[in-house]
């Protein structure tokens, strides 16, 4: 029997010659091809310094990175880890080097003075361990098109046209910027992050299906919602059983999200529309059947406190009320005590109300779960009557997490 052993490896920045190797790593984590476009573009958007790699002797045998994004939470926004390009070549899992690129990514995030950390998991089973919580639950819809029908419906309004790939880059970020601040778990994305990875479509990146296409609705010549897809095209015995893939849709209010939604379902040829559906959009309720819309739920954006204090002091609460919590988070023990949480936010001495992991405050950060779901999943438990209800009043949100990104 062949034995791994769980030997320390050197974490460090790749240098600029090494970077392409290193980032070879985790595309061979995944089973997928390094394209030299794709280089060039990570390259360019993901800072080195952010970059780490494991070595074992001079090979690189693990990575882990993270981007530099600025997350909206209840009531602000915050610096924020977006964490990437994570895996372990095969020949070298089981020795603890996940382990070590965690430490020493969230060690440097700590440094840089940014107090959360938020990922898109490749297996959900992994990251809880490291602190990690459910903050914003991922819904995606498979719907039928044929069944598609407003109740009450008064009527098209506005004007949808097909923008080319200039248009876009001018006119979707305006619709963007008006509110990703008003949504927990959007973040803010700079001009090159538009064109490198939501705009930017290599023929490799489709998957089957075609180019991508990008809707945009207004209302008065005012861009205030707009849909990004592919359409996957399948024929069967001569009728179309195409589908709409949803990459992104977004509307700055509720009558520009009906018109989008008419959009999307009127597209001829289509029989499915998929893709992920934000639980805040009135579609549900706006549909005579939906049913039809064949929602599925599942854990979607992951969150870790880096800095529980500056996290905590960086949202909102509802009230004037204060709790008292016990965090305990053994791989961030700086987390750890007693925390005075509401229109006041610091340490405390005083006696603890609830108890609970950093990893479950998580899950109650962004809006997702309230207090009272995390006791009934025994994630929280109550130290004094009451505390469950106050502690669901403050953290409470006006609308439900939701992100989009895919980090």
């Amino acid at each position: 029997m062949i034995t791994k052993e769980r030997l320390p490896m050197e974490i460090r920045n790749p240098t600029e010659e090494e970077l392409r190797a290193a980032m070879r790593v985790t595309e061979s984590a995944f089973g997928e091809e390094q394209k030299d476009e794709d280089f060039e573009r990570h390259r360019k958007m993901l800072p080195r310094d952010r970059f780490f790699a494991a070595y074992d002797g001079e090979r690189p045998v693990g990575t882990a990175a993270s981007f530099p994004f600025r997350l909206a939470v209840p009531g602000g926004e915050l610096a924020a880890g977006g964490v990437t390009w994570v895996g372990v070549l095969p020949s070298h899992r089981r020795r603890g080097i996940l382990r070590q690129l965690m430490r020493s990514q969230l060690d440097d995030l700590r440094q840089r003075g940014e107090p959360l950390a938020i990922l898109w998991a490749s297996e959900a089973a992994i990251y809880g361990r490291f602190g990690y919580g459910i903050a914003a639950p991922l819904t995606e819809m498979n719907a039928e098109q044929s069944r598609f029908a407003f109740r009450e419906d008064p009527g098209p309004v506005g004007t949808v046209r097909i923008v080319d790939p200039d248009e876009a880059k001018q006119l979707l970020p305006r619709v963007y910027d008006k509110v990703w601040r008003e949504i927990p778990g959007f973040v803010e994305r700079s001009a090159d992050w538009w064109e490198q990875y939501r705009l930017a479509d290599p023929e490799h990146w489709r998957r089957g299906a075609g180019p991508k296409f990008c809707a945009l609705f207004e209302i008065d010549d005012e861009p205030v919602a707009y849909a990004i897809y592919r359409i996957k095209l399948d024929w069967e015995d001569g009728y179309s059983q195409s589908q709409v893939r949803l990459l992104e849709t977004l509307a700055a209010t509720p009558v520009a999200a009906r018109e989008l939604w008419r959009f999307v379902f009127g597209i001829d040829l289509i029989v499915r529309i998929r893709g992920k559906y934000d639980p805040a959009s009135p579609l549900f309720l706006l549909m005579t059947d939906p049913r039809s819309l064949h929602l599925r739920v599942s854990e979607g954006l992951w969150l870790r406190f880096v800095d529980l204090e500056t996290a905590l002091a960086g949202r909102a609460y509802h009230g004037d009320d204060t709790v008292v919590i016990e965090v305990r988070d053994s791989f961030c023990p700086w987390n750890e005590g007693r925390w005075r949480v509401g229109q006041e936010v610091g340490r405390t001495d005083d006696a603890a109300e609830l108890e609970l992991d950093s990893a479950d405050l998580s899950s109650a950060y962004l809006g997702a779960f309230d207090f009272h779901r995390l006791a009934e999943a025994e994630r929280v438990r109550e130290l004094v009557p009451g505390a469950l209800e106050r502690a669901t009043t403050l953290f409470r949100t006006t609308r439900p997490p939701f992100c989009s990104e895919d980090i």
